[in-house]
């Protein structure tokens, strides 16, 4: 496909190269032997029970929608370091995610629809899984549909994965522990029943990953964690940083009582913190941060009011007391649990049923989910089995200290986002450039 810029610019060409553009861009041989460098067999390992973790194509987004996402994050990222912004998220936050934290929180991922106004943030997730096997992924592409004026978004543009993320795990040291002279030594991984977790072979790329650069890291299920003499160990290694990828994101679980007791008591590093997900991932927290009263009281200034209403959906805290409200307006709502995660208990209005409705506005439930105002994804038209097939897409930002590092799509079937859709997965993202990027 000859790929020209047209009058009407540049998103409207990220659109039909979208919806044109069906070529095979995955270099699966290429992926194979990767992978394979870990050991004999993981390719097979990783591809045989996730057949559809990574899509055979990638997705064209103009620069003009990847500025206008990296504006919304850094209008966030603004008002989160507000101390009202804070003193009011952590009203309702557990005891826990109150203490005090230095750590700003690996892999933030900001996740987007492209609504007919621009980008329109759908949530945000402290502990964002992907971004080591979107790396990967990224380096697996073929140049495609003779797009030679499309770029990688994001610092990957000017630096490798690998650099970028070991080094945030290094700042993640030195701000936990700015006195310490030496260097990071030592990670865990740590995960309920890490083996049996869909996202398992991220995992072992992130070891291997330490490994290369001098961290030992292991690998562990929270039960394997022991507290010594004021450190955390696992084994007969002391772990100076816990990479944590449970889903207990206040560590309440009995199960998680040791990992508790180490964060509480300073033993290891631990990012991200339950103070991370509390300030940032709380779904509840969208519901303030486009209210412009709120904002307004806030302090915060009228140009990042007016990015932040612009650029989430109109998102409020279900109220039982308002129930025939909700379910007159449902077809144009989606509703999601404050503290959820991967899409689990989320709903869309018009695929609602009583029953489950009534489920939400039940007991504690009443309090604790929210309903944002429906954006529907735009879509990646592709051939899946020779057959032309629109998928739906989202776009996960992931972010560190403010600055996006990475940009990759999610292409799926389905109420939600989800890994079981044919020629779906995980897909990098090329950006188109408008006019006067050159």
């Amino acid at each position: 496909m000859n790929v020209q810029f047209p009058e009407h610019g540049c998103v409207e060409l990220a659109e039909r190269l979208n919806a044109d553009c069906q070529c095979i861009s995955l270099d699966r041989d290429w992926l194979r032997a990767e992978l394979e460098k870990i050991s004999p067999g993981f390719y097979s390992e990783v591809i045989e029970g996730r057949p559809h973790l990574f899509a055979d194509s990638l997705v064209f987004v103009s620069g003009a929608h990847v500025q206008a996402m990296a504006a919304i994050i850094a209008a966030i990222e603004g008002v989160t370091a507000m101390p009202a912004y804070r003193a009011d998220v952590l009203g309702h936050a557990p005891e826990i995610a109150r203490r005090a934290s230095a750590v700003r929180g690996v892999f933030l991922g900001y996740d987007f629809h492209l609504g007919e106004g621009g980008p329109q943030l759908i949530e945000i997730n402290s502990n964002a899984g992907g971004g080591m096997l979107n790396a990967v992924l990224e380096r697996a592409q073929q140049n495609c549909c003779d797009a030679s004026a499309a770029f990688l978004p994001g610092q990957l543009a000017g630096d490798t994965p690998e650099h970028l993320f070991v080094e945030m795990f290094r700042a993640e040291w030195g701000l936990a522990r700015p006195g310490a002279n030496r260097p990071l030594r030592s990670v865990a991984i740590v995960d309920d029943d890490p083996a049996s977790q869909y996202l398992h072979p991220e995992f072992v790329l992130f070891q291997r990953l330490f490994q290369q650069h001098g961290i030992d890291a292991v690998i562990c299920d929270p039960g394997e964690l022991a507290l010594r003499d004021g450190r955390l160990w696992h084994g007969d290694l002391q772990v100076d940083l816990v990479y944590d990828r449970l889903t207990d994101f206040a560590l309440e679980a009995s199960a998680h009582s040791v990992l508790r007791h180490a964060y509480l008591a300073d033993a290891a590093v631990v990012t991200p913190s339950p103070s991370t997900h509390a300030v940032y991932a709380d779904k509840r927290n969208l519901a303030m941060l486009c209210d412009e009263g709120r904002l307004a009281a806030w302090g915060v200034d009228r140009e990042t009011r007016a990015i932040l209403m612009r650029g989430i959906p109109p998102t409020e805290c279900v109220d039982a007391s308002r129930a025939e409200d909700y379910w007159s307006r449902r077809k144009q709502l989606f509703f999601k649990p404050a503290a959820g995660y991967g899409s689990k208990a989320a709903y869309r209005g018009d695929k609602l049923t009583r029953r489950v409705f009534d489920e939400i506005l039940s007991g504690a439930n009443a309090n604790e989910y929210v309903a944002q105002a429906l954006v529907p994804p735009s879509a990646r038209r592709l051939e899946v089995g020779g057959v032309p097939v629109d998928l739906k897409l989202d776009l996960r930002n992931y972010v560190y200290a403010g600055r996006v590092q990475l940009i990759a799509a999610r292409l799926y079937q389905g109420q939600t986002t989800n890994f079981r859709t044919p020629g779906g997965g995980f897909a990098p993202v090329l950006a188109v450039p408008c006019r006067d990027e050159g």
